[in-house]
Formats: C-alpha cells, structure tokens, sequence
C-alpha cells in the first residue's frame, strides 16, 4: 500500500540546491545579455555598426583625388579659353572734358589659336577701344574683325605674340536634348568675377525671343547667366561649347531663364565674319508695313506685308511685284511680319531664287525673284 500520490507528495531542496540553480541561472542570463547587446545598443563592444540596424556596407572614400562631378573637369578645361571683355569708349563729364573709360563688360570665348574670339555683339557696341582679359591675368587690345546686330555675334582678334592660347572645342547644338546638363562659364557682374562656372540643364532647345526689332531662335537654360556672361561659353557635359550665352529673361517673379545662341546657328556667321568682316545677307528691295491680324480683320485684308515703297531696279522691281501688293508667303512659308520674313532669309543668299506670293486686288499670285545682297551702310 502507497503511502503517497503524486499531489500529496513535496520534498524539500537543500541550502547547496539553492546555491546551485542561482549559479547556473546567472551564467545563463550572461550569455543571453550578451548576445542580445549588440541589438539592443547598436554597437558591439569594439563600436562597430550592428548588422541589426541594416545599415549599408559604404566603404570609407580613401582617394583624396576622387570626384564626382564632371563640372570640376569642364571648368578646367574651358575656362582658360572664356575671356574677359572690357567696351571702352569717350566719356565726357561735367565740364566737358573727354577720356576713355570702359563702358561696359562681358566675356568671350577663344575659338582659334591665331587669337580669334567670338563675343556678343551688343558687348562691344560702339566701342572705341577693346580690352580682353586673359587667364594668366594679362590684358591685352583686341581688334574687332566684324559684328553683327542681326544675329548679335561679334568677332576680335588679339595677337598671341608667341604664346599657345587655350582654345574651346566648338560642339553641335543640333544634337542637344531638353534636360540635358549644361555649364555656363562667363564673367558675371564683371571681371572680379572671371570665369564664374554655374550648371544647370537645357530647359529648351528652340526656344523663339523678339529682342528689339530681331527673333532669335535660342537654347533656354536655368544655369546662372547675369550681365558680364555674355558672349561666354554654354558647355556640355563633353566638355564642347554648344551655345554662346546672350540673354536672361527679367520679369517680375521669374528666375532660372537664361538664353545661349546656338552654336551651330553661329558657326556660319562667325566664319563669314572672320572671312568678310560682315555678314551678306539678302534683300528684296521693298519698304512696307505689317497688315497684323487687327487691321484685317477690320479691312478685310491678309496679313502679312503691304508694300508702300519699291527700290527702284530693286530684286521685287526686276520680278514684277508692284507698290500696295501684300506679301502674305515665301517658298510656301506663310509671312506675316518682317521678323517671319527675316527668318526665311536667313536661310537664304544673295543669288537665290524664291517664290514671293503676293495678294493683288484679292488674287493670289507666285512671283520668282532672285535676291539681292543688303547693303552695309
């Protein structure tokens, strides 16, 4: 007979049991602090990163010599080749007396180690004398070989009296894309400021502007241009100049749009300029005035241009085209104001033969002409 069950049944431990499972608790708890450390503290006992944050491998940059930006690379090769240009004129003061002093600044680019620069145009307008920049810090005169308002591009000269000039690698607009990156290194505000780099992104590559009486067609960009970047150089990120920087919007609430000729819409008229010392352009031989869309819809006319005057023994003489005919397309490409005509003949030569289609009592006539050349005067 059982004098006890399993629930009856309770024996004692000694005072050794106690000392015992104490002990072997307190290791066990050890070892569970310890592997549970570096998670809860993030740091293991040498200061190390947890694995337990997920934490990146990045390793630590050792090359000094390392850079990230290819800005760094196109400043130092195209900014020995953009130049300061000082406009420097007669100024008279108070009491009448007369000196030379500088009227104005901007930049311009080293395009040919004979000591061609190619500049704005409204940079060295009505400029006595030209002074350029260098950047060994020299000044040195500039001659100016040709200019032209139309396209607002100006070409110098200065003699490199033995010296192997830094010359920019001249690019293709033709191949640029929105949003490509884009450097702008000129002379802002002034040659303190030489060959200031700002970088940014083409925001348009044909972007079209009426400045003054001229349309330009331009390349947009929200890379800095302030006054003195002009004539300076718009780079891609190869390090080739793409766009001579000529503008900047200034409106009221609006900033990062800055304007650049393209270069290869500048490239023909530099060359022609370095070969001529101007720009021939072709003409027709007419004094008119616009028909806008106000005036015919009141009179019931076309738009485009009336001609109230012909040069006589003119291109639009020899053809046939008679006083208060309207000049409404050239080449099938509608006209309607002289800037649209201009920009059909800036495609075009002295010589070449057009199609003029005019308005003549309400009747729609093709007229061939062969273009005459713009006198300089």
């Amino acid at each position: 007979m059982s004098y006890f069950d399993y629930e009856d049944y309770e024996r004692r431990p000694s005072k050794i049991g106690y000392f015992l499972v104490a002990l072997v608790a307190a290791v066990i708890g050890g070892i569970v602090a310890l592997s549970l450390a570096p998670y809860i503290l993030g740091t293991d006992f040498l200061g190390n990163n947890s694995p337990g944050l997920n934490q990146p491998n990045i390793p630590q940059i050792t090359n000094p010599n390392l850079d990230l930006s290819p800005v760094v690379e196109i400043a130092e090769q195209v900014g020995p080749a953009v130049v300061g240009v000082s406009n420097r004129g007669i100024v008279r003061d108070f009491f009448g007396r007369t000196s030379v002093e500088e009227r104005g600044s901007g930049s311009g680019v080293i395009i040919d180690e004979r000591g061609y620069i190619v500049t704005n145009h409204h940079v060295i307008n009505g400029a006595t004398e030209i002074l350029v920049s260098l950047a060994d810090d020299s000044v040195v005169e500039a001659q100016l070989v040709g200019s032209d308002s139309r396209t607002d591009l100006a070409v110098l000269k200065i003699d490199p009296k033995g010296k192997k000039l830094p010359v920019a690698v001249l690019g293709d607009s033709t191949k640029l894309k929105t949003g490509e990156l884009v450097v702008a290194i000129g002379n802002p505000l002034g040659i303190e400021f030489a060959r200031s780099v700002t970088m940014g992104v083409v925001s348009a590559t044909q972007r079209t502007l009426t400045i003054g009486e001229e349309q330009f067609s331009l390349i947009q960009t929200d890379a800095a241009i302030n006054p003195g970047n002009s004539g300076g150089a718009l780079v891609n990120s190869r390090g080739e100049v793409i766009g001579i920087n000529s503008a900047k919007l200034v409106i009221s609430g609006g900033e990062g749009m800055g304007f650049a000729i393209p270069i290869s819409n500048a490239k023909p008229i530099i060359e022609e300029l370095i070969e001529k010392g101007y720009v021939s352009r072709p003409y027709l031989g007419i004094f008119g005035t616009e028909v806008d869309e106000i005036t015919a819809r009141r009179t019931g006319l076309p738009q485009g241009i009336i001609i109230r005057q012909l040069v006589q023994g003119g291109p639009a003489h020899k053809a046939g085209i008679k006083e208060m005919d309207i000049i409404v397309a050239v080449d099938g490409k509608e006209v309607k104001d002289f800037a649209g005509l201009n920009v059909i003949f800036n495609n075009h030569k002295p010589g070449d033969k057009v199609t003029v289609t005019v308005d003549r009592d309400g009747k729609k006539l093709d007229i061939p002409v062969v273009l005459g050349e713009m006198s300089r005067e």
